[in-house]
């Protein structure tokens, strides 16, 4: 829920408004024929205010299968590797980067746990099993600087469960987190589409919802309609029915007794504990995941979010992928070159593409006035390793999308390869974006510098 501002509603409605009933209120996507509103209530000049700018990292584990991921040419040109060909639609939207890294994952003996959790960090991982440390990611810094602005500082999910089992002399909190609130304390990573869509479209507490909270503003929808134009009609009704599309789907998910809908039925366990088991219908808990980022940014609940599509060390299993026989992600991406076990992994990062492909369809069908929300965002989709099975840190994949309203040349190809490594850091990638968010440090992790030619 959103405290709503008694002026708006005293002197007319404002572009970025409210539906209200029973207590709670509802923010609704942007809608330029509604007058803009100073806080004052007064009317604000009729040239429209920008969206604001919102970020996204998507994360996939355990690397890529090297010579399937390539990018070459630019604009409607440019040509995509196997493994990242379903994002040949949006090929113009893309920065496809190839080259930074993070000096400490590379020093770090850890071939797994130690060059994972510092993704966006750049930080030194802890081996210290009773010191957990990494370093603040950007996606926090973010949200410390911005995060005040919306009613979610940041959006954190996941599709596999945070683990505290120990791998190597290591724990696995590790390999479950990429989005670090300190040093030492993970952001807290949800998994339970149910939960992140009480967390988005309640009260910011996860308040259960006892029923839709769109039957509770619909009369004031409806008065709201007649106010706008006929394009804007036709906006609120596919917005509307997009969170009814959700909710849906999280009640069917709960129906079927699937993860994407688990709802708590018993306060406390009628059976043994079970073994542990991944999520059903691994497909659609990610693209209900995604949904509720689009979701999310849609509402300017937060403007900043991660999701990690499955953790380091993944025990995720692909087997509902044609031709991929029962193999866990983990075994397929430590594949010794065995060539039927590097096709199945060539379509794991194929099928992670699509994931990004999806959010980016979706974001781009939004319109958002003069631009749509993809060409607001900054969107990233990585990974913390390069060659799986070699565990090669010292090149990361990395796609960007989206305009960040402008701030970002897209359709083409950044090589990073050759140059020196002071000057392929991730880290100044991330002062770069972070720049682009309006948030300008002179230094963050290890680099005092922005990325060269983004």
């Amino acid at each position: 829920m959103e405290k709503t501002d008694r002026s708006h509603w005293s002197s007319g409605v404002s572009r970025r408004s409210l539906l209200r009933a029973a207590g709670c209120s509802f923010a609704l996507p942007w809608l330029t024929s509604l007058p803009l509103r100073a806080e004052s209530g007064k009317r604000a000049a009729d040239s429209p205010v920008k969206p604001p700018k919102r970020f996204a990292c998507l994360y996939f584990s355990n690397g890529v299968e090297p010579a399937h991921w390539w990018a070459k040419g630019r604009g409607s040109d440019m040509q995509l590797g196997p493994a990242i060909a379903p994002l040949a639609p949006f090929r113009e939207d893309l920065v496809v980067i190839d080259g930074v890294f993070n000096a400490q994952a590379v020093a770090n003996p850890s071939a797994h746990l130690g060059r994972m959790p510092n993704l966006l960090s750049g930080a030194w991982v802890s081996l210290d099993q009773n010191d957990i440390r990494v370093g603040r990611t950007m996606d926090q810094v973010l949200a410390q600087q911005i995060g005040q602005q919306t009613a979610i500082p940041s959006l954190v999910l996941g599709v596999e469960p945070t683990e505290l089992r120990l791998e190597d002399g290591l724990s696995m909190i590790y390999g479950s987190c990429i989005s670090w609130a300190t040093a030492t304390r993970p952001a807290t990573k949800e998994i339970y589409p149910s939960r992140a869509y009480d967390l988005i479209a309640g009260d910011g507490r996860q308040r259960k919802l006892d029923r839709s909270i769109l039957d509770q503003v619909l009369a004031d929808a409806r008065s709201l309609r007649s106010r706008l134009s006929p394009a804007d009609r036709v906006k609120l009704d596919e917005y509307l029915e997009s969170v009814r599309s959700i909710e849906k789907r999280i009640d069917r998910a709960s129906q079927d007794g699937r993860l994407e809908g688990w709802q708590p039925t018993l306060t406390k366990p009628n059976m043994p504990r079970p073994a542990k088991e991944l999520p059903q219908n691994v497909s659609e808990h990610m693209r209900l995941m995604l949904d509720l980022i689009v979701l999310a940014f849609q509402m300017d609940r937060t403007r900043i979010a991660t999701c990690m599509l499955n953790n380091d060390l993944s025990q995720m299993n692909f087997g509902f992928l044609p031709g991929v026989q029962g193999s866990l992600h983990l075994d397929l991406t430590h594949n010794g070159r065995d060539p039927e076990l590097e096709a199945m992994y060539l379509q794991t990062n194929q099928f992670h593409a699509a994931q990004f492909a999806y959010l980016l369809k979706r974001m781009s069908e939004i319109d958002e006035g003069e631009q749509s929300l993809l060409d607001s965002s900054l969107l990233m989709f990585c990974s913390n390793l390069f060659d799986g099975d070699k565990h090669q840190a010292d090149r990361m994949p990395i796609v960007l999308a989206g305009g960040g309203d402008g701030t970002l040349k897209t359709g083409r190809v950044l090589n990073c390869l050759d140059r020196a490594d002071n000057d392929r850091r991730a880290c100044s990638l991330y002062l770069s974006l972070m720049d682009r968010m309006g948030v300008e440090l002179p230094e963050f992790g290890d680099s005092n510098q922005r990325l060269a030619g983004l």
